[in-house]
């Protein structure tokens, strides 16, 4: 008999790309019938204004910590979910992965639901911060609680 598991397997901040296929790897087992997979990118347009990248900072204890908390209550909610979870800090290009977020279970439904409770929550309460680099030079701290954008040092 194979062995089964569910819960948190991985929710961690890294700083080198995001590995997709050994993250996926981490969540799968016989009893897994869905694995739903979200990536995050950085896009090249934000609010009409033309990026060519972005940087992500974070204090790693506590969004570490964080970042597992999000996790766990995804999997509090679904007995035999398997979350494994990354979001990358440092200095990222146009399409790299910023956020990766892997959810298994035996049904599609669950794993899918999962993944969106999982980023929509990340998205309100992990403490990382991001700053937007433009294509005319400026580069400007993005407000996580709202759309304003508040202009950074050089």
């Amino acid at each position: 008999m194979r062995r089964r598991f569910a819960g948190v397997v991985r929710a961690d901040i890294v700083e080198a790309p995001v590995d997709v296929p050994a993250l996926l790897a981490t969540v799968q087992h016989g009893g897994i019938g869905a694995v739903s997979l979200f990536l995050g990118t950085v896009r090249d347009l934000n609010d009409g204004r033309a990026v060519t990248g972005m940087e992500y900072e974070a204090y790693r204890p506590m969004a570490t910590s964080e970042l597992r908390a999000i996790a766990q209550t995804a999997c509090d909610a679904e007995p035999e979910l398997v979350v494994a979870v990354e979001h990358r800090i440092g200095a990222l290009n146009i399409g790299e992965i910023s956020v990766a977020i892997a959810c298994a279970h035996p049904h599609r439904a669950q794993a899918m639901d999962a993944a969106r409770l999982i980023i929509d929550t990340l998205k309100q309460r992990l403490p990382i911060w991001k700053r937007e680099h433009y294509v005319d030079g400026e580069r400007v701290w993005l407000d996580p609680t709202n759309s304003v954008q508040t202009p950074a040092a050089p």
